[in-house]
């Protein structure tokens, strides 16, 4: 898998000598945790950090597709200082009048019905309640492997397994400008 990903990246850092925000991918790649890959961006607008880490897999079904699996990736990052887990796809996986996604950390129980919000291209898939985030990387803390399900009227069903040990620092590296505390009543002094 790190071969995988280190392809990825030399091919996304070949362009080494431009201005990283000029490059193929745009990403600064600084550090592995297991198999994630810990991006540390500035917004070249803000000046301000854009941390995130992502996770690549090669594992992942659909009744969509034919014969081969294609790639997916999950991403833990922060949007508007709110913490993000985004799911990408090379292949549609639903839309949200007509959806359901659910997971599994290892042998742990199962959460379905989970409040996430597919994308317009109907090919990813966002946790941004901030309590479904929560709940969802303190199930993945301790973690190896994630499975996650999509059934769909549109696309089907589609199953795609990451392994996910490392999450301890990508989970602190994603979400270092973005605490997954909750938020408290705003105060009104």
């Amino acid at each position: 898998m790190r071969y995988v990903v280190g392809c990825l990246a030399a091919f996304v850092l070949g362009g080494c000598a431009l201005d990283p925000f000029v490059t193929i991918g745009g990403e600064t790649y600084t550090s592995y945790a297991g198999n994630w890959l810990i991006e540390n961006n500035i917004d070249p607008i803000t000046g301000i950090a854009v941390p995130s880490a992502r996770v690549y897999t090669i594992r992942s079904s659909s009744a969509s597709l034919e014969y081969f699996a294609k790639p997916a990736s999950m991403q833990l990052t922060c949007s508007d200082k709110d913490p993000v887990v985004k799911f990408s796809y090379d292949f549609k996986v639903g839309s949200s009048p007509n959806s359901i996604f659910g997971y599994r950390f290892d042998e742990r129980p199962g959460h379905d019905n989970v409040n996430v919000r597919f994308l317009h291209n109907a090919r990813a898939i966002v946790i941004e309640d901030r309590a479904s985030v929560v709940q969802f990387i303190r199930s993945m803390e301790g973690t190896k492997r994630l499975v996650v399900r999509s059934r769909s009227f549109n696309a089907g069903r589609s199953v795609t397994e990451f392994y996910v040990d490392g999450s301890e620092l990508a989970i602190k590296a994603a979400f270092a400008s973005c605490p997954l505390e909750p938020k408290g009543p705003r105060s009104t002094s």
